[in-house]
């Protein structure tokens, strides 16, 4: 199966390059499955109900989400019954939503989990000791056929820790939260795809999607100033393509996919 990953959805430039050019991306590049961060789509905050729906109306089959993804309060109420959104999993019990849900797709079974790293981020449950548990009941060929796992994290450390932790075990492992793709895309030693992190789908002339004016204020001032704000100019999709082994449901490849604006594919 070929899947296809998409980091960070930013703000309004970042949803409509991805409404507007992943239809014909899923057909050029002969698309199965598609995620999709989510957690900035909405002005840079959190996500709501009708920008869930304009995603998945354009191709999108499941939405990952992280740190912000309450910050619009609409989500609390509705992430209990759209399964195709997902939280962090290991947010804490009681937690509205789902961070793991397994889809039917082509006959196959497809997880898809979505996990937050603990080093400078939000308090959630420690992650690795949590998904040591979790996978003990979730295997390969078994439960799912396929695994896909977004690790939200801070640091580049902890985000390879968990990639070489699911190594076998899980279809892609990969990073989002930075904004930032990185060039470290490759398939490990035990076949599970890997990239520390996945960029976003936004303005790149920006810092890290937000407006680079304001952002650079708070780096000569002590008051945080005026709030942040999504840079909405030219977007380009990031993301990359995973081919995964039908039969061991491990990746065979992995390529980055960069679409329009101003960031540049140059790889040899």
């Amino acid at each position: 199966m070929n899947f296809l990953f998409l980091g960070d959805i930013m703000g309004r430039a970042g949803r409509n390059i991805v409404i507007e050019k992943l239809p014909s991306l899923i057909q050029s590049h002969k698309i199965d499955f598609v995620i999709a961060n989510g957690e900035n789509s909405a002005g840079g905050y959190g996500i709501t109900q009708a920008i869930c729906k304009d995603l998945f109306k354009c191709g999108v089959d499941v939405i990952t989400s992280g740190n912000h993804i309450w910050d619009q309060k609409e989500t609390i109420d509705f992430i209990r019954e759209e399964n195709r959104l997902l939280r962090p999993w290991n947010w804490g019990e009681g937690t509205p939503g789902n961070g793991f849900q397994i889809y039917e797709k082509k006959g196959f079974k497809v997880g898809v989990m979505n996990l937050m790293g603990n080093v400078y981020m939000k308090k959630t449950d420690d992650v690795f000791p949590f998904i040591e548990e979790k996978m003990k009941t979730i295997r390969l060929k078994k439960e799912v056929d396929f695994l896909l796992v977004d690790i939200h994290a801070e640091i580049t450390s902890e985000k390879q820790a968990m990639g070489y932790f699911l190594d076998g075990t899980a279809t892609l492992v990969v990073g989002t939260h930075t904004h930032t793709p990185t060039l470290d895309f490759r398939v490990l030693e035990n076949g599970t795809a890997y990239q520390t992190d996945a960029g976003m789908c936004g303005d790149y002339n920006s810092i890290i999607g937000m407006d680079r004016d304001i952002a650079l204020q708070r780096f000569f001032k002590h008051e945080r100033g005026e709030r942040l704000v999504p840079s909405n100019k030219v977007a380009t999709i990031s993301g990359i393509r995973v081919v995964a082994d039908e039969q061991t449901g491990l990746a065979k490849e992995i390529e980055p996919i960069i679409i329009g604006g101003n960031l540049t594919k140059k790889f040899n």
